[in-house]
C-alpha cells in the first residue's frame, strides 16, 4: 500500500502535475459560477487522474524495458571487449589465485613462465594495498622476456577472506601494455643527444718553457694526435678551440664506452715526453636542454677540474659529478698576478663594508683559525667591525686560544652560530677560509644569508662547492690556506702590520699543513714562512702548540699497536674510545704511522660525536683525496679525511677498503 501511494505520489511530482492543477483551477472556477457543474465536474478530473496514473505507469514501463534491454546490451559488449581485448588481460585475486585469463594473454605469454612475474607483481601490489586502500589503481613496469610492459589496473574487495594473512582478499584485473616500442624509440631518442667535452692542456705557458724549442712542435703535434684518435674512437667531432683547447661533441651512446675505458688518454699523454710530464684535462656534461646550455655546464665540469689541480677527467650528467685520473701533484704556479689582483679586489670589498664576518671548516685547526687571524688583520687596518665564526673547544687549538686570551683586543673576537645569525645582513661581507664547501663550513646556514661571499682555500675543488661568490681565491697547489692569506697581506695598499700571535698562528697553519715544511711545500710557500718570520715569531713556541701531552701520546701509540697491513703499504688502524679530541688524535695518529718502516699511506678510523672520521695521509706515491672523496670527503693528495653518518666503525673500514681496492683497479687498468 506505502508503495502504491508512493508511485502515486512520484506519479504527481512528475511534469504533468503543473497541467493538472491548471484543470482543477479552471474546474473550481466553472462548479463557482454554475453550481450545477460540481458532480460533473469531480468526474471530469477523476477521468483526467486516472487516465494520467496509468499513463505514466505505461510509459515507466516502457522505459524500464528499454534500459533492461540496452544493460544487457552493454555488459554483452563488455563481455565481448574483455574475451576479445587487445591487449592481454587477467583477473586475480591477491593471494595468486587467477579467476580469469583473456585469449591474448594466453597466446602471448605461450612461452613465458608467468608465474614468476606474476609473484614479483602480486609482491609490489601488496605492499600498495597495505600502505595506502585509498589509491586503487595500479600501475607497474615489468620486463617478459625481451618486452617491456605497463601493467595498468584497479583493485577491489573480493569478499573472500586470505586464511595465511586473516583479511580480505582483493580481486583485480591488469591490463599488460606493451611499450618495447616506446621505450627503444625513447633509448634511440636519447642516445642521439650530444654530449658536449672540452678537452684542456694544462700549465701550457709553464709545460713549454720546460721544453727545447726545437722539441716543442713534435710534442704539440704528438699530442694533438692522440687526442683526435681518442676522439675518433666514438665517432665524436674534435675542434680545435685555442692552442691549448678542444671542444668535443659526440653522441650520449657512446658515453658508457668512455666510462669503462676511464679516459686512459690521461695517462697516454703523460708517456709523450720523458723529461716533462704533460697533463690534460677534460670535461664533459649531459646536463642542459641545448648544446649551448651543455657548453656551459661543461665550462662549469672543468672550472672544478681545474680547482681540483688538473691531470683529470669529469663527467657531469644529472648535476652529478664522477671523476676520473687525478693522480698528480699539482704543480705550483710562480707567478703572483693573480695574488696581487685578488689582494686588491679583497681590500677594496672590505673598505665598501661595514661588517665583516670570516668563517672556516666545522672542527677548526690552525690553519683554519690562523687564516682567519690574518684577514681578521686586514679588516682591522682599514676600521671595520669583524668577527671570527668559529667553535674553538678542543685541543686543536686549546695553546692558541690560551694565547689569544693574553690580549684583551681578542675577547669578543671570535662568536658561535645565534650570535652570527643574530648579526648578520645581506651586506655583511663572509669571508671563507681553508674549505670550499657549503657542507663543511663553521655555519652553513650564514651563506643564504648574505650576498657577498668571498673564498680563501687550497683544498681541491669539491662538487659541493660553494656558489654565488663574489671573489674566489683557490689555488690548490699551495700548502694551506695561511699561506694564500699570507700572500695576499704582502700585497694589499694598507700594508696591515700583524701582531706577533697572528704571524705565529699564520706560520703555525704553513707548519701543521706541511708537517713542518716536509709535504707539498714550493717556492712560495718559504716566501710566506720568511715574510712571517719578520714578525718575530716564536718558532718554539709555535712547535709546542703541536706537542701532544703524555696522556695523548699513549692513545696515538696505542692507535698505531693495532694498525693492520694491507698491500704491503698501507697502514689502517682505528681509535674505539669516544673521545672529544677524537679527531685530532686520529690525525696525529695517521702522521705518525707515516713514520713507521714502508708505510708510504696511512688511515685512521675514529668516533667524532655521530660520525666516523677518517684521517687519510700519504708521502705522494697514493692519493688519499681521491680514495676519502669516494666517501664523501676530500682534501689534498696528502692529506685528506672523510666524515661518514650511520655506520660502525667496522663498516667504515669495510667501505675504506673497498675503495682503497678501487683505486688500485682503475690505476692497473
Amino acid at each position: 500500500m506505502q508503495n502504491s501511494n508512493r508511485r502515486i505520489f512520484d506519479s504527481l511530482v512528475s511534469r504533468t502535475k503543473i497541467y493538472l492543477v491548471l484543470i482543477f483551477v479552471l474546474l473550481l472556477v466553472i462548479c463557482i459560477i454554475k453550481p450545477v457543474m460540481i458532480i460533473p465536474s469531480i468526474i471530469i478530473f477523476i477521468a483526467i487522474m486516472s487516465y494520467t496514473y496509468l499513463a505514466n505507469n505505461k510509459r515507466k514501463s516502457e522505459i524500464s524495458e528499454h534500459l533492461q534491454e540496452l544493460t544487457l546490451n552493454v555488459n554483452a559488449a563488455a563481455k565481448n571487449s574483455l574475451i576479445h581485448s587487445p591487449f592481454p588481460l587477467i583477473i586475480l585475486e591477491t593471494d595468486g589465485n587467477i579467476i580469469w585469463r583473456s585469449t591474448r594473454y594466453v597466446s602471448e605469454f605461450a612461452n613465458e613462465d608467468m608465474g614468476y612475474y606474476i609473484q614479483e607483481l602480486l609482491e609490489s601490489i601488496n605492499k600498495k594495498i597495505e600502505q595506502d586502500e585509498k589509491d586503487k589503481m595500479i600501475e607497474e613496469h615489468v620486463m617478459i622476456g625481451n618486452n617491456y610492459y605497463k601493467v595498468i589496473g584497479e583493485f577491489i574487495k573480493s569478499g573472500n577472506l586470505d586464511r595465511k594473512k586473516q583479511t580480505n582478499k582483493y580481486m583485480m584485473i591488469l591490463y599488460f601494455v606493451d611499450e618495447t616500442e616506446e621505450i627503444k624509440l625513447k633509448s634511440e631518442y636519447n642516445n642521439s643527444k650530444n654530449c658536449i667535452g672540452i678537452i684542456m692542456i694544462d700549465n701550457y705557458e709553464e709545460t713549454l718553457l720546460q721544453i727545447d724549442v726545437e722539441e716543442r712542435p713534435q710534442i704539440l703535434a704528438e699530442i694533438e694526435k692522440i687526442i683526435y684518435e681518442w676522439a675518433n674512437k666514438v665517432d665524436g667531432i674534435l675542434v680545435k678551440a685555442d692552442r691549448d683547447r678542444f671542444v668535443y661533441i659526440f653522441d650520449y651512446k657512446y658515453l658508457e664506452q668512455i666510462k669503462e675505458d676511464k679516459f686512459s688518454i690521461l695517462d697516454t699523454i703523460k708517456e709523450i715526453n720523458g723529461k716533462v710530464q704533460i697533463t690534460v684535462s677534460i670535461a664533459i656534461s649531459n646536463d642542459g636542454e641545448t648544446n649551448k646550455e651543455k657548453y656551459h655546464t661543461a665550462q662549469a665540469a672543468m672550472d672544478v677540474i681545474l680547482g681540483r689541480g688538473g691531470d683529470q677527467a669529469a663527467i657531469r650528467e644529472n648535476e652529478k659529478y664522477q671523476f676520473f685520473g687525478g693522480r698528480t701533484t699539482e704543480f705550483e704556479k710562480r707567478t703572483k698576478v693573480k695574488a696581487r689582483i685578488v689582494a686588491h679586489a679583497l681590500e677594496e670589498l672590505i673598505s665598501e663594508t661595514e661588517q665583516i664576518m670570516i668563517m672556516g671548516h666545522t672542527n677548526p685547526d690552525i690553519d683554519a683559525l690562523g687564516s682567519a687571524l690574518g684577514i681578521y688583520r686586514l679588516a682591522k687596518s682599514l676600521n671595520k667591525q669583524v668577527n671570527i665564526v668559529a667553535s674553538t673547544e678542543g685541543m686543536a687549538l686549546r695553546e692558541l686560544m690560551q694565547s689569544l686570551s693574553q690580549d684583551e683586543e681578542y675577547d669578543n673576537l671570535i662568536i658561535n652560530k645565534e650570535i652570527a645569525e643574530n648579526q648578520i645582513t645581506p651586506d655583511t661581507l663572509m669571508v671563507v677560509v681553508d674549505t670550499n664547501k657549503t657542507s663543511h663550513v663553521e655555519v652553513p646556514e650564514l651563506l643564504e644569508k648574505t650576498n657577498k661571499i668571498a673564498i680563501i682555500d687550497h683544498h681541491r675543488r669539491s662538487p659541493d662547492f660553494i656558489k654565488d661568490s663574489i671573489l674566489t681565491f683557490h689555488e690548490v697547489y699551495a700548502s694551506s690556506a695561511a699561506e694564500l692569506v699570507t700572500e695576499l697581506l704582502q700585497y694589499t695598499e694598507s700594508q696591515p702590520k700583524l701582531k706577533t700571535i697572528e704571524a705565529e698562528a699564520l706560520y703555525a697553519g704553513i707548519m701543521m699543513d706541511t708537517k713542518n715544511f716536509t709535504f707539498k711545500t714550493g717556492v712560495r710557500t718559504f716566501e710566506a714562512a720568511a715574510y712571517l718570520r719578520r714578525y718575530g715569531i716564536d718558532i718554539i713556541k709555535v712547535k709546542k702548540w703541536f706537542q701532544s701531552d703524555l696522556e695523548t701520546y699513549k692513545k696515538i701509540t696505542d692507535i698505531i699497536n693495532r694498525t693492520e697491513i694491507i698491500r704491503d703499504f698501507i697502514g689502517i688502524s682505528t681509535y674505539n674510545s669516544e673521545d672529544k679530541d677524537a679527531g685530532v688524535i686520529c690525525a696525529k695518529a695517521a702522521d705518525e704511522m707515516l713514520t713507521i718502516g714502508n708505510i708510504t699511506t696511512s688511515f685512521v678510523i675514529g668516533t667524532v660525536g655521530d660520525k666516523i672520521n677518517i684521517s687519510g695521509r700519504s708521502v705522494g706515491e697514493i692519493n688519499v683525496q681521491i680514495i676519502l672523496e669516494q666517501l664523501g670527503g676530500g682534501g689534498h693528495s696528502t692529506l685528506a679525511g672523510a666524515q661518514l653518518e650511520g655506520k660502525t666503525i667496522a663498516e667504515a673500514k669495510q667501505e675504506l677498503i673497498e675503495k682503497i681496492d678501487e683505486y688500485f683497479e682503475g690505476t692497473d687498468s
